[in-house]
């Protein structure tokens, strides 16, 4: 007798719970009309590309926050606490970026539509990224996002951005390379591509013999893919010289937005091996964490770049976040959207700045754009944009009140709490050590003299209202956050623990 056929199963409309899909089509069909718009009516200014933009990106924001917790679209969609939490950031993120695209004409890629489209198309990968526990449509996230990224700093068509561009790119095509291997190992190992198929399938094969070997050889390759998108060591070094290669507000973007979306899939694998008890991943984890947080720190000691240190300061603050990844409970992932909730707010707020100070015709060094230099009595020259910056840099040195002190306080509680006292220790003495290269840019600002080139009032220009509003918003955050820490707290705790991630 032959094998029976199996019996079709009919899926009618409403389970394939199509609503999940709805903020990605908002995105994606937002940069489909804006190149039809081009195509019918070119050459129209870029301030209704960017208005039209903020529309969707507001409309995307009100449909995530409608969203249902479910699984979705033959269940590759994932809606949980995590997921509109991240998404939440990710859209906030991007509605502060856009609109300095109004505030300067020196920089041409605002002007193409087309950029707005990538943008958008960007913005719907990383949220197919962190709405999925399929590994294929995360992957397929990742790499939509990051082609559109690697096409955004090309645009600012400088040599070092073509530069930073194919670096980024490398670096992107290998993460893909081990991403795939790794996921390929999983599948073999337990013959799905969901995390909690993947899960239940391996835990029922811990007793085989030298099954650990092919599980902690997956998870590996999965730790380097995320290594590389996260810039931890001893992946990090391509992230200083591709900040500095893409434009200010972009390099502030970048060190924002595709980490929050890599740190949520990271959540979601690496925790699933610890729920394992497989402890091997845990303690490389925290290994990284450390080496990263260190590595990076000691190098923004030695830039003569700000934006440089920038980079590198934005590299040792993934460390530190990564601790909460080798943590895995529900006070560790709730310290991650803490974090990242309110660092977003002053880095892209610093990299800003770095906009307002940029001046073509004043050269102050042949191989930098913003050495420190640069900012020599900038106080005398601009006092409210001394004291702007000066509070980003308190805050990202986690000094109190402000807002990162919050997210970084929060971070080692969490960490003593697990009983990782040392790993505590060893955070705290990491922020003293970025305190030292966060207050050297407030000593040049404050202490020292303006140079001749910085005398000039045209150095410190690109001051309108769009840019005045964003960096007014980015203040308020890092000085009001003292205020708001413990019902934003409350309210991400509750929807980690609806997510099931983590341990209590």
């Amino acid at each position: 007798m032959g094998t029976p056929l199996l019996e079709p199963v009919n899926i009618g409309f409403a389970q394939l719970h199509i609503s999940t899909l709805v903020p990605m089509l908002i995105a994606i069909g937002g940069g489909l009309l804006i190149l039809v718009l081009d195509l019918i009516k070119g050459h129209l200014h870029k301030s209704l590309y960017v208005m039209f933009t903020i529309l969707i990106l507001l409309v995307d924001l009100g449909s995530v926050l409608g969203l249902e917790y479910q699984n979705g679209f033959f269940d590759v969609l994932l809606i949980d606490g995590v997921a509109i939490l991240s998404q939440v950031l990710i859209l906030i993120a991007s509605m502060l970026f856009i609109p300095l695209a109004l505030t300067s004409k020196r920089f041409h890629e605002y002007s193409y539509p087309e950029f707005f489209a990538l943008f958008l198309f960007m913005i719907a990968g990383f949220q197919f990224m962190v709405s999925s526990d399929n590994l294929i449509l995360i992957f397929v996230g990742l790499e939509t996002a990051s082609l559109a990224l690697y096409t955004l700093i090309a645009l600012h068509n400088r040599a070092n951005s073509f530069e930073a561009a194919v670096k980024y790119f490398t670096m992107g095509a290998l993460a893909a390379g081990f991403f795939s291997m790794g996921s390929a190992v999983l599948y073999g190992l337990s013959g799905s591509l969901e995390l909690n198929q993947i899960a239940v399938a391996l835990q029922s094969r811990l007793d085989e013999v030298g099954i650990m070997f092919l599980i902690l050889g997956g998870a590996g390759l999965l730790l380097v893919a995320f290594a590389f998108k996260l810039s931890l060591f001893p992946f990090h070094t391509w992230a200083p010289d591709v900040y500095e290669g893409a434009s200010s507000p972009l390099a502030g973007y970048m060190s924002i937005v595709p980490k929050i979306a890599a740190f949520v899939v990271s959540m979601r694998i690496f925790e699933m091996f610890i729920s394992l008890n497989i402890e091997w991943v845990q303690y490389v984890i925290i290994a990284l964490s450390v080496i990263t947080m260190t590595i990076a720190n000691i190098m923004a000691l030695v830039q003569e770049d700000v934006k440089r240190m920038l980079a590198y300061s934005s590299i040792s603050h993934a460390g530190f976040v990564m601790v909460a990844v080798a943590l895995a409970t529900v006070k560790a992932n709730s310290g991650i959207f803490l974090y990242y909730g309110l660092f977003m707010f002053t880095n892209l707020g610093a990299f800003a700045m770095l906009w307002v100070s940029r001046h073509k015709q004043n050269i102050h060094h042949s191989r930098f754009d913003h050495p420190y230099s640069k900012f020599s009595g900038m106080i005398k020259i601009m006092p409210m944009g001394a004291v702007v910056m000066a509070l980003f840099m308190l805050s990202l040195a986690g000094v109190p009140p402000f807002s990162v002190f919050w997210g970084k306080i929060y971070l080692m509680s969490a960490a003593v709490d697990s009983g990782y006292i040392w790993l505590a220790i060893v955070m705290g003495l990491n922020s003293a050590i970025a305190a030292y290269y966060y207050l050297k840019l407030i000593v040049y600002m404050f202490l020292k003299e303006p140079t001749t080139l910085v005398t000039e009032k045209t150095t410190y220009y690109n001051v309108s209202k769009p840019l005045l509003t964003i960096l007014g918003l980015a203040v308020f955050v890092t000085v009001g956050s003292m205020f708001y820490v413990d019902p934003l707290l409350e309210t991400i705790t509750e929807m980690i623990k609806q997510s099931g991630i983590g341990f209590n």
